[in-house]
């Protein structure tokens, strides 16, 4: 047997099981314990966000024995406990201003169109707050909510005219027809509303 042959040099042994494998992550804090720290348990009230690391037997024992208000009296805890459904924000009674001063006259609200306008862009296409003031009211609509509804349904405004009315019906009942539509009757929904809204128009003298 040549043992310089190169054959040797290209031998692999898989390692044993039973071999001990060094230990993944940080180490349990508890001291003179060697297994690894794989649970995170809180360090307590005043170190939020801090972590102990533990192994499994040791986090077992720290959670059974953890108290976050070791060292509070009974005040304490329920003043902690009322903060907490607030989520410990400061919080005020309903309309007082805790920033304002002793009989300083409150502040106009702050409004979406209040920011530099140095050109006047805005204020030309009547953003600003003078000419919302100087804009008429609006005019009240012209008909009541089942005739602007009817001609919603035939796709016309409150501008529409007698003679705009008729020759949108006759347009819709032709599409929507089903003769026009090789005996298809899928369009007989639409087709009655279309109807319907001509004959609350008629109705009201509109057409």
């Amino acid at each position: 047997m040549d043992l310089n042959s190169p054959l040797f040099d290209r031998i692999r042994i898989r390692p044993s099981c039973d071999e001990p494998k060094k230990a993944e992550g940080p180490a349990c804090d508890r001291p003179g314990c060697t297994q690894p720290g794989l649970h995170k348990a809180p360090k307590g009230r005043k170190q939020e966000g801090q972590y102990w690391r533990f192994c499994m037997q040791h986090v077992r024992e720290y959670n059974a024995s953890y108290n976050y208000f070791d060292g509070m009296n009974d005040a304490a805890v329920q003043a902690y406990q009322k903060d907490a459904v607030i989520g410990h924000r400061p919080t005020w009674a309903m309309g007082v201003n805790p920033g304002a001063k002793a009989g300083a006259k409150p502040e106009a609200p702050q409004r979406d169109w209040d920011y530099v306008d140095p050109l006047g862009i805005l204020r030309g296409e009547g953003a600003g707050p003078a000419s919302r003031r100087a804009r008429a009211e609006p005019p009240p609509p012209r008909y009541s909510a089942p005739i602007r509804k009817a001609l919603d349904v035939l796709g016309l405004d409150e501008t529409a005219d007698s003679a705009a009315i008729k020759a949108q019906y006759k347009v819709l009942v032709k599409r929507f027809h089903p003769d026009a539509n090789g005996g298809d009757r899928s369009f007989e929904d639409r087709l009655r509303d279309i109807i319907k809204a001509h004959d609350t128009l008629r109705a009201a003298g509109l057409c």
